[in-house]
């Protein structure tokens, strides 16, 4: 009766282990991850990915990066746009003596009392062409002198237009246009990557569930196959078809199986729990999950990995910044410590009277002009000192840019010959398994019939359990390997499409 426990406890373990074969590719089931959990059904790994992508705290934190990144953006241009102002003083009020020149060109200092009030509204607009301003405006102001005789005086300003320009500066609107389209595309780049590590950490977690459980189960075989062959070992010690040292092993068997078994139902509740926490899902959520041993037939074409890991990673577009942050540095240093000038000009139409009314009567032009130079004369060596170490920085930058494109190339190249690896090392790996797994169930059978003694019975168990471990981890990591390229080259290679 004790070889059918045994075959029947083995059938248990070959039926938790067995696959479930799901359609390729991830993400193109209809089901929805939520609704699977919530109806108790199990989790596949593309339910779980798509799961952890919509309702993960990580990729809430990455959306959340994302979308700061975008409304940036979208402030930044708006802010090109003509803007709209109205700004004024209501009131302004002052109390002193002052001086006032007499008709004989003496000075009389006399007190006075005055309230003052300006309201003018701008339209302004930044021109990205040459980094000015042009400006349309219109206004009125109101000065009320306080005193023996009050003195009420408008002034209004119906219309003027003007600019104000810098010669001979570095046009910091163009440089901040690029830098900000860069930046964005930088953002943009890394919350795909952040997806991505997001999904090579569910299937990390989501692998160590199944490794758990199924070292829980196989942990389940082994308690009870031990615990059946212990007491046939006390029977047969009994009648003295063996000696005391193989009874004392098969009970050292029986204790460690058990001491195993605990471990294993630990491991598989602690790796349940951290899977639920990077689902967002809750404490009680049921886990259970639906793994396929098939994985995609791909062909890599390392050439084509480092090409696409080059033009769309995230790291190619950081380093663009950094070079155009250090080239504006190098533009602001020659241009904004020499010579300059700032050109104000404005035309329009103004007029002035007692009353609201007539100061928008019969305007007056009017113009303004002016053109203010910076001309330094000595620095003592600061501007040729500033320029050089801005030229520094970029050579330092582009030094910096080239060796992290050397091993940019090189992380993509190995990332690609590491999937082909994974690819094998999992067939191979499954082999094993299925080996390890025949060989055991001889060396039981041989053993039950007394052809073989306790030793080798337990080397082919500790071999079996060895190939299963070997086994997950090769399965494990295979879509580790497969996630941390789709990664670094931001590539679909199932569809062979660009990821979105």
């Amino acid at each position: 009766m004790t070889i059918p426990i045994v075959r029947a406890a083995c059938r248990q373990l070959l039926a938790a282990l067995a696959a479930v074969v799901v359609p390729w590719p991830i993400h193109a089931q209809s089901t929805s991850p939520t609704a699977a959990v919530s109806a108790g059904q199990t989790l596949s790994l593309d339910d779980a990915i798509r799961l952890a992508l919509t309702r993960g705290p990580a990729a809430r934190s990455a959306g959340f990066e994302r979308d700061a990144t975008r409304y940036r953006d979208r402030s930044f241009k708006a802010r090109l746009l003509p803007q709209l102002s109205v700004a004024g003083d209501l009131p302004v009020y002052s109390r002193a003596i002052i001086p006032v020149v007499q008709p004989d060109g003496s000075t009389r200092f006399v007190p006075q009392q005055q309230r003052s009030s300006s309201l003018a509204m701008t339209v302004a607009q930044r021109l990205p062409l040459t980094g000015g301003d042009l400006f349309l405006s219109t206004g009125v102001s109101n000065v009320n002198i306080l005193g023996q005789q009050n003195t009420n005086l408008w002034r209004g300003t119906p219309f003027q237009i003007g600019v104000r320009q810098e010669l001979f500066r570095t046009n910091a609107l163009a440089w901040d246009t690029r830098e900000q389209d860069l930046r964005t595309d930088v953002a943009e780049r890394q919350y795909l990557e952040a997806r991505e590590d997001i999904a090579q950490r569910t299937s990390n977690l989501f692998f160590d569930v199944y490794a758990a459980r199924a070292t829980l189960a196989n942990a389940e075989v082994n308690a009870a196959a031990n615990d059946t062959l212990f007491r046939l070992n006390k029977g047969r010690f009994e009648v003295g078809r063996i000696g005391e040292n193989d009874l004392l092993q098969s009970e050292l068997s029986v204790l460690r199986a058990r001491a195993a078994l605990d471990g294993a139902k630990l491991a598989a509740d602690r790796a349940a729990a951290s899977l639920r926490v990077q689902l967002g899902l809750g404490a009680d959520a049921p886990v259970e999950l639906r793994v396929t041993n098939t994985v995609p037939q791909l062909t890599i074409d390392t050439a084509a990995v480092v090409k696409r890991a080059v033009a769309n990673a995230s790291q190619t577009r950081g380093r663009q910044l950094q070079e155009v942050q250090q080239r504006r540095r190098v533009s602001e240093a020659k241009r904004n410590t020499g010579f300059g000038a700032t050109v104000n000009a404005s035309v329009g139409f103004n007029q002035t009277a007692q009353s609201f009314n007539e100061s928008f009567r019969s305007p007056l032009q009017s113009q303004q002009f002016s053109v203010g130079v910076e001309m330094p004369v000595v620095q003592w060596g600061a501007r040729s000192a500033q320029i050089d170490a801005a030229r520094a920085d970029l050579q330092r930058v582009q030094t910096d840019t080239r060796a992290a494109l050397d091993n940019q190339v090189q992380d993509a190249l190995y990332a690609a010959l590491g999937l082909s690896q994974a690819e094998r090392q999992l067939e191979i790996s499954a082999k094993a398994d299925s080996v390890g797994a025949k060989r055991f169930e001889v060396a039981r059978n041989r053993y039950s019939i007394g052809r073989i003694d306790f030793g080798n019975l337990a080397i082919a168990q500790t071999e079996k359990d060895q190939a299963l471990q070997d086994y997950l981890r090769s399965l494990r990591g295979y879509w580790d390997a497969y996630y941390r390229l789709r990664s670094l080259t931001l590539w679909d290679f199932v569809r062979d499409v660009p990821l979105r």
